[in-house]
């Protein structure tokens, strides 16, 4: 089986790609230049949310690299690209001359129906948040915001033209820990996608690219970056300390499970 990876710039995105080589069947990885990881505070806000603005994406920065290291890409063919050059001919004309089984999208823009047909194989997006409940944008950020962190997961679903609209392939979440603050469990969610798919490929190739998927049968939440305003980080960090996680252990918060659709 040959398998092409098109993904973002960030640690975790190399972390995933890393994952994908222990198959032996990564043929190629496609890298989307993403915005700088450590955005600047807006002006026009205050300086107490300016504080919490900055504590924020300095936290995700040192826990991303804390927990995925520096951005290493494995021994395969690396092809770097801007967003304007992810649905070119160049990027169709690689994919064409792959022609791999198993294409896998994590942390790019979205590919055009043109893209999308030049592979014939299985197509596969890899979200950071569980589908339906939680589609769209910061979806890591947004389960900690609405008291439910227990929400904080991953989903594997087909690529569409439709924003993490496609049936569900498999999904997974954070194992809880006390003590853990947004961005771990939000690292956690990654590593545990990143531990189970080599076996997740491997199941897709004992059934011969034949895996029952899960229709979505509600469109759920549609979380929109647009949205997210620095005020929102004041729950977080303000009533909960960044200890929402430990809230929800400590049975302080409604107890509801996630209902995943795994392959195993």
């Amino acid at each position: 089986m040959k398998i092409v990876l098109i993904t973002g710039s960030h640690p975790r995105h190399a972390f995933i790609a890393r994952s994908l080589a222990e198959t032996g069947c990564l043929s190629a990885v496609i890298v989307e230049q993403r915005e700088a990881f450590v955005p600047s505070a807006p002006d026009k806000i205050d300086d107490n949310l300016k504080q919490l603005f900055v504590h924020h994406f300095n936290e995700r920065d040192r826990i991303e690299r804390e927990v995925f290291g520096n951005v290493v890409w494995p021994s395969v063919d690396i092809v770097k690209i801007t967003k304007d050059e992810l649905n070119d001919y160049n990027t169709h004309r690689l994919l064409g001359s792959i022609s791999p089984e198993l294409l896998i999208t994590y942390g790019c823009h979205m590919l055009t129906e043109k893209t999308l047909s030049v592979v014939s194989g299985e197509k596969w997006n890899c979200h950071g948040g569980l589908s339906p409940w939680y589609r769209g944008a910061i979806t890591h950020f947004w389960p900690s915001y609405m008291l439910e962190p227990q929400m904080t997961g991953m989903t594997v679903h087909e690529l569409t033209q439709q924003l993490d609209a496609g049936d569900i392939v498999h999904q997974c979440v954070a194992d809880l820990a006390m003590g853990d603050s947004l961005h771990q469990l939000s690292a956690k969610a990654v590593q545990k996608l990143g531990d189970e798919l080599p076996l997740l490929v491997n199941v897709l190739q004992e059934k011969q690219g034949k895996l029952k998927k899960k229709a979505h049968t509600s469109s759920g939440m549609l979380w929109l970056g647009s949205k997210w305003r620095p005020e929102h980080l004041k729950v977080i960090y303000e009533q909960y300390q960044d200890k929402v996680v430990d809230a929800y252990l400590n049975g302080e918060l409604e107890n509801k499970e996630p209902d995943l659709y795994r392959q195993f």
